[in-house]
């Protein structure tokens, strides 16, 4: 502990005021009462002072609902419905499904409110909570890269998106009918509603709108084997608008962010809906839908399939990445999040099973097309799935077709801003918490400037392949790996009772049986599970040699190797006389962890002298069931 903290953290009782226990005398007795203080003044070598304290106080939300919104925006977004559809097509469908909803309900809502109660409750960013456990704090950063590689090619979607948008504009759609430089393939037109003309050669049959993609937007499909390309010059601006666009709006921090948030949740959900109302009216839709939601149960074995299941419910929910974290921490702190992460979480898989109904209705549509009911053979799975199926589809509206492709392109512009921006705020929140004098502007630009140069990787031939790739060694088992450490940060170093405690104070509302198990036990367990085999069985991204794979694991490694080497910083840094000492110490939280408040800290303080857990609804019902079973004698 620091050598002369306001507070000192006892393991049973949590933060609570120094008892001076050094100033004891020899013979047993004790001195006299001590006065209660609130000075956070320490050694900024033990524990650094709060970030409100040294750059002024924190921004806050300007209404809970905005924080609401803004927790839509970034969670229901890029993950839901580019991601989501593309990773069910490439497990199976159903064989996805079944894992995902339930990967969902045991990981998904257990670590989202989790984090909301992590960053409501102490106001830090997703690398300054881990004051809570200081020899853990290697996981914010090592989450922090990961976003980092996140936001690159979340940006490079939203460029294609953007140069879809600017398409759509012509007239007809410019990847409704075939081109004639199209050639050695056999090419359907994606406007034609009616079966597909035979042909007479062996040549794959390919839809016009995928043609559109792999050749006139990518050029992936010009590419020869080996063959990497260069940036493509209309990409490249798409890359630079929105770059430009995403900074501008968060130089003014999370009150502009806030205000957009409106829009940025509520309208992709009449796109959506309205899409729907057509596309599940396609012939051969249902057949789609079924391949969707008919399960494989064999597939329940299969390793791969949950490891993707967790990886996809991180990315739909953006758990893991410290975006939630982030936002929370602006709230006021006795805002209601346990109803937020509920509404939100619920929200969240309704959109995602809503983006797969609809793309595998087109899936079905194209299969009853070119008449092949082996769906892999209809589209290539792949991250450009959603820029295949959804064209093709708007491609055959009878009326305005270009409105609808204009509304669709712009929802998934918006719903790519709202998840960008949102992993953004995070990286400004860790940064801002180290450095608290930092110039907010500054930050933003640099953040701007390397991702608009990293982005360039993505939109090139080869960018289907990079993003796969990336996403496998630098996302995804990273996101595992420290989900784990993060549960064992919270619920077992700083311990599921204080968390407890802290919940009551903060919520007034006790924490069932059911939270304990899934953060203590059943989603720790299941989430090592899933890293194992993953790690021994999962399929590497393809297209790839081998020696970029060793490259690969490196990345991983090198990027976990923060969490060992931050916690060697931590215990060389204590001042406490043994090792052992010094990592005991290392796991307690500092001296001023609690609430940002100074009044607020005070009330928590006398609260966790006089703390006693609420009664479970059981326990008051078995009361009552007492009181009526009571009889009384009555002497006559």
């Amino acid at each position: 502990m620091a050598d002369n903290p306001a507070f000192v953290t006892n393991d049973d009782e949590g933060p609570r005021e120094d008892h001076h226990r050094a100033g004891q005398h020899q013979n047993g007795t004790a001195p006299a009462p001590p006065t209660l203080t609130l000075d956070v003044k320490v050694k900024p070598e033990s524990d650094p002072a709060p970030a409100s304290a040294a750059a002024g106080e924190r921004q806050k939300w300007d209404k809970g609902v905005e924080f609401l919104m803004s927790c839509i925006a970034l969670s229901v977004g890029l993950g839901n419905v580019w991601k989501f559809p593309s990773t069910a097509f490439r497990n199976g469908g159903g064989a996805f499904v079944i894992p995902y909803l339930i990967v969902l309900l045991i990981v998904g809502r257990p670590i989202y409110y989790l984090e909301m109660v992590m960053g409501q409750f102490s106001s830090r960013g997703s690398v300054k909570v881990y004051d809570v456990s200081p020899i853990m704090r290697g996981i914010g950063i090592a989450q922090m890269v990961s976003i980092c590689v996140v936001i690159v090619y979340y940006a490079a979607t939203i460029a294609t998106a953007i140069r879809f948008f600017i398409a759509s504009c012509e007239s007809p759609l410019p990847w409704a009918n075939c081109d004639v430089s199209w050639t050695g393939l056999n090419c359907v037109n994606s406007s034609s509603s009616g079966p597909a003309p035979t042909f007479n050669n062996s040549l794959p049959v390919k839809t016009s709108a995928e043609l559109y993609y792999t050749h006139s937007v990518t050029g992936e499909g010009l590419l020869t084997d080996g063959e990497f390309g260069v940036p493509d010059w209309k990409l490249t601006l798409c890359l630079l608008f929105i770059w430009v666009a995403m900074t501008i709006m968060m130089i003014k921090g999370i009150r502009g962010s806030g205000k957009v948030a409106y829009f940025l949740a509520l309208f992709p959900y009449f796109v959506l809906i309205s899409f729907a109302i057509y596309a599940f009216t396609l012939e051969g839709a249902g057949e789609g839908l079924k391949y969707f939601i008919t399960p494989d149960w064999d597939e329940l074995l299969n390793a791969n399939v949950w490891k993707e299941a967790v990886t996809q419910c991180f990315f739909s929910l953006s758990i893991c990445f410290g975006g939630v974290i982030a936002f929370s921490s602006y709230n006021n702190f006795s805002n209601n999040i346990y109803r937020d992460a509920m509404i939100i979480s619920w929200l969240d898989t309704f959109t995602s099973l809503l983006s797969g109904a609809l793309v595998f209705s087109i899936i079905g549509h194209l299969g009853h097309l070119t008449n092949e009911t082996d769906y892999t053979k209809v589209v290539r799975p792949g991250s450009g799935l959603t820029f295949i199926t959804y064209p093709d589809a708007l491609a055959k509206f009878e009326h305005v077709p270009n409105l609808f492709a204009l509304l669709f392109f712009f929802m998934l512009l918006t719903l790519g801003v709202g998840s960008c921006t949102g992993l953004i705020t995070s990286v400004i929140t860790a940064l801002h918490d180290s450095a608290p004098r930092l110039k907010s502007w500054k930050t933003v630009v640099a953040i701007g400037v390397l991702g608009f140069g990293l982005g360039l990787l993505f939109v090139t031939p080869s960018g289907s392949k990079l993003l796969d790739y990336f996403d496998y060694y630098g996302v995804q088992f990273v996101t595992l790996s420290s989900a784990i450490f993060e549960l064992f940060a919270f619920c077992w170093l700083y311990g599921f009772k204080k968390l407890s405690r802290d919940i009551q104070f903060m919520l007034n509302r006790r924490t069932g049986f059911l939270w304990q198990a899934c953060w203590r036990f059943i989603t720790p367990l299941l989430l090592v599970v899933v890293l194992v085999f993953g790690l021994v069985k999962s399929d590497r991204p393809e297209g790839v040699a081998d020696v970029y794979h060793v490259l690969g694991w490196c990345m991983y490694a090198g990027i976990l190797l923060t969490i060992p080497l931050w916690a060697w910083f931590e215990i060389r840094r204590r001042p406490e006389s043994t090792l052992k000492k010094r990592i005991i110490a290392a796991t307690k939280p500092l001296s001023d962890w609690g609430p940002e408040e100074l009044e607020i800290r005070k009330k928590y303080l006398e609260f966790c002298d006089n703390y006693a857990p609420l009664e479970s609804r059981w326990s008051r019902v078995r009361k009552l069931v007492r009181r009526g079973d009571k009889t009384y004698n009555v002497a006559v």
